[in-house]
């Protein structure tokens, strides 16, 4: 009988001492090591694409942690994914776009998404294999743009701030080649789905290519480009979240993280002007 009261007291005693050591470490103040009083970690779902968006989460995904924010990030290469899966709950959150593609999204398809802060600006700019100036472009040379409505638009509205082209009055920021009233070189059009416009170079004269693929494809955008938007583009790519959780403390937390200066300081010192800070 001795001999299972001693081995029941050493049970409890195990069990004791295990409970107390799986408890977070906590500080003077009484804060755990997930940066939060209670200790509690939240999971936070962002979907990205690859460059510049993803390489920024994972640069604040410390600091997070420490805030009890377990963020995990989902790559995308595609424009169409990430708002379906932010619409359909199975994230929390994306980083890709910018505000005009976001709005399209919600106005043609009834997504309840809303951008809660911008974070940087990525200058669209003009690619070309074949040419060194947009002086040698020939007529009836090929140009590719993306085929989505705000960037196809956005290409060709920057095509015409660089006198290539003349659209028809009163054309937005969805202008399609439709909508081209004067074409001097005879350009044909061709569009693309944006993630495949750095691989069409050699196929075509010239591309319209977005900073995150062209920083993919290893193209500087400050460098590479034949021209490219001022840094002053009203196409600051945000942060997109839902109506029913853009003031989750989680979400706020993200935007406050991706606004802060030491973001701030990695965009300048990584990409060197080729993506620069919108808040």
């Amino acid at each position: 009988m001795k001999k299972w009261t001693y081995v029941l007291t050493l049970l409890t005693l195990v069990l004791v001492l295990a409970a107390c050591g799986s408890k977070p470490a906590a500080d003077n103040n009484g804060t755990n090591a997930s940066g939060n009083a209670s200790g509690e970690t939240t999971k936070l779902v962002v979907g990205a694409t690859p460059v510049p968006h993803a390489e920024i989460l994972n640069h604040i995904k410390p600091l997070l942690k420490d805030q009890g924010i377990d963020l995990e990030i989902k790559e995308f290469t595609d424009y169409v994914q990430p708002n379906v899966q932010v619409h359909e709950k199975q994230l929390d959150a994306n980083f890709f776009q910018h505000k005009p593609y976001m709005d399209n999204e919600v106005n043609t398809k009834g997504y309840k998404l809303v951008s809660v802060g911008n974070v940087h600006v990525e200058p669209f700019g003009a690619y070309s294999k074949k040419i060194k100036s947009i002086d040698e472009l020939q007529d009836g040379a090929t140009v590719a743009i993306p085929n989505d409505a705000t960037n196809g638009g956005r290409s060709l509205l920057l095509l015409e701030k660089q006198g290539i082209i003349k659209l028809k009055e009163g054309t937005g920021l969805e202008a399609t080649a439709r909508d081209i009233a004067d074409n001097p070189k005879n350009l044909k059009f061709k569009e693309l789905e944006a993630a495949m416009l750095p691989r069409a170079l050699d196929e075509v004269d010239m591309a319209l290519i977005n900073t995150n693929y062209a920083l993919q494809a290893e193209l500087n955008p400050t460098k590479d480009a034949l021209f490219i938007e001022d840094k002053d583009s009203p196409y600051a790519n945000i942060l997109t979240a839902r109506e029913d959780n853009k003031d989750s403390d989680a979400i706020k937390k993200l935007v406050a993280a991706l606004q802060s200066d030491d973001v701030k300081k990695f965009i300048e010192d990584k990409y060197k002007g080729a993506i620069v800070p919108a808040f």
